[in-house]
């Protein structure tokens, strides 16, 4: 291995090819138009274009991927995590394509991937499971049947999915229709497949997860344990090394679990399994992500592994050459997206006006992006992680506050205000009451809104870097000429819902994939109206007063913006 092609984008691009510098390989960074002056295209040994904006035409594109490998002289296709990272069709073309897949085996993704044959495999090896459909559902009527015999709420998932996306909670028999229509949108829309299973939900339970490195000879041992219990519309905000609060009993079992379906399955590689721990310690397997995870950092520095350079070896046919490690340390990670926690986490593409790191002792920041970078809709709204490392998990609790005050993003909302306030919340920080659904349930969102800025521009002689691309290969052009100064004055930002008023109005930026209503039709408060979907996640619009619809201005696959008004409800 010596030219490895990174097929994907943003902070984990940035981090592949920071291991590759290290373990001395050659990178090959690919980019949408829309990431044309992103980092890691500047950062890679060298870039290719995508010629394309959505995720489909791009990152999606497993034929363009391999096409520029080969192209660029790279041996090998580090997928990341998201996009084709879990698709074993394009992990076979890579091998067939005569390429080092880094990756585990496709038979792997394909037996781990379908969460259906995961569950069966869970339980061949005695892994704890709660009870679920053996088989993909034909339609929202296998679901109510389901939850009439096992009772609610009922997790929808796909059976393809991941990171939160087509995972929807129907805690009403009525929602489940509609859910499981959701859940099938976002499943074909982020990963190509429509199918979902069911299975018992457990409420308030923590969400653990172990990360497991598996070499060619079988050989298995698990890094470190997380919690990544604080999450939102099921996906995380912060995760730590290790899971704390966890008994030794709980413990070995997890280690023991992971190790016997990884190897069960025939896995080699980097790879995370997630459990459920419920209120009285049950322990109940969810799925096995078949790639390195958003949040790997931490189980990094708790240990001093790199599991990227761990995947390196791995796929090079190198044995481990280690057992489970010692945790020396305690990590948490801050995923800081383009959302907006002051509106129930709204994505929030734009640009950004400012940017500005922490530093200090055990502190790293895994950014994708910086200062003048536009953030659109897209692709996902994870912009940078914050890993905060201490020698307890009070010192990281502590060294997280003084961090997070330090860091600053101007020009679009992002979940730092959060971070902020979960650090002060005796919830997390002494006794651990969080769960999955704590920010939806208990937290105390008293964050407010974001106000979104406009930009005067000025101009001062500076050096500008121009992007030009020869043969759909980027290279960098030094100018000196003009280059904009920003001033910023403060604008409300547009509320979701709109008001009292006739108007219901775009909350954000984003893409119409769905209109339950017609003009004339009567709709009281709460009744679903439009659903939009903005950096790959679907956002339902309900009404926000009776009445009847009038002036339906969108149709279905219309792009909106912030603040335009898509329909007025008007009095009966």
């Amino acid at each position: 291995m010596k030219r490895v092609l990174i097929a994907n984008r943003g902070e984990i691009a940035v981090r592949v090819i920071r291991a590759c510098r290290d373990h001395g390989l050659e990178s090959v960074a690919v980019y949408s138009q829309e990431d044309r002056t992103a980092i890691h295209t500047g950062m890679a040994d060298a870039a290719y274009s995508l010629s394309g904006t959505t995720a489909t035409q791009t990152y999606l594109n497993g034929e363009k991927l391999i096409a520029i490998a080969l192209e660029s002289g790279a041996d090998a296709v580090h997928p990341g995590y998201g996009f084709l990272s879990e698709n074993a069709g394009f992990a076979q073309s890579v091998i067939d394509a005569g390429l080092i897949w880094i990756g585990p085996p496709p038979s792997a993704i394909r037996a781990l991937g379908d969460k259906v044959l995961a569950r069966k495999i869970a339980a061949k090896v005695g892994a704890p499971l709660v009870a679920g459909t053996l088989e993909p559902v034909a339609g929202h009527s296998q679901i109510t049947a389901f939850a009439k015999e096992h009772g609610l709420p009922v997790a929808i998932k796909a059976v393809h999915g991941g990171g939160g996306r087509g995972l929807k909670v129907a805690r009403t028999m009525q929602e489940i229709p509609e859910l499981f229509a959701s859940a099938v949108r976002e499943a074909i829309s982020g990963f190509g497949r429509g199918e979902c299973f069911v299975e018992r939900y457990l409420d308030k339970p923590r969400h653990v997860e172990t990360q497991v490195l598996v070499d060619k000879d079988g050989h298995a041992v698990v890094v470190s344990t997380r919690d990544c219990s604080l999450q939102r519309r099921h996906q995380k905000l912060v995760e730590e090394a290790p899971a704390p609060f966890l008994t030794d009993a709980q413990n070995k079992e997890l280690y023991r679990a992971s190790k016997a379906i990884m190897k069960e399955a025939g896995y080699i590689g980097a790879g995370t399994c997630e459990f459920l721990v419920g209120l009285d310690g049950t322990i109940s397997f969810l799925e096995v992500n078949t790639r390195l995870q958003v949040e790997h950092p931490v189980s990094e520095e708790v240990t001093g592994i790199d599991l990227v350079r761990e995947q390196f070896r791995i796929a090079m046919g190198e044995p481990l050459g280690f057992n489970d490690p010692i945790i020396k340390a305690h990590s948490i990670e801050f995923r800081i997206n383009s959302e907006d926690p002051g509106r129930s986490f709204l994505p929030s593409p734009g640009r950004i006006t400012n940017w500005v790191i922490p530093t200090g002792p055990g502190i790293r920041v895994d950014a994708g992006f910086t200062t003048g970078d536009t953030i659109g809709e897209n692709f996902d709204s994870l912009l940078a992680k914050l890993i905060v490392t201490g020698a307890t998990r009070k010192q990281a609790i502590e060294r997280s506050r003084r961090a997070l005050a330090e860091f600053a993003v101007d020009g679009l909302a992002t979940a730092l205000p959060f971070h902020r306030a979960i650090m002060q919340d005796p919830a997390f920080t002494e006794n651990f009451r969080v769960y999955t659904s704590y920010i939806e349930n208990e937290f105390i969102n008293n964050i407010p809104a974001f106000i979104a800025t406009t930009q005067v521009l000025q101009t001062h002689m500076a050096p500008e870097h121009l992007i030009a691309e020869v043969n759909g290969k980027r290279f960098e052009i030094v100018v000196h000429a003009p280059k904009p100064v920003i001033k910023r004055h403060r604008a409300k930002a547009a509320m979701a819902g709109g008001s009292a008023q006739s108007a219901l109005t775009s909350p954000m930026q984003g893409t119409v994939v769905k209109i339950a209503v017609e003009v004339g039709a009567s709709v009281e408060v709460g009744d679903l109206i439009i659903i939009l979907e903005a950096m790959k996640m679907e956002q339902p619009l309900m009404a926000h007063k009776s009445g009847v619809i009038s002036n339906l201005t969108v149709v279905i696959g219309a792009t909106v913006s912030s603040g335009t008004i898509l329909c007025e409800i008007i009095n009966a």
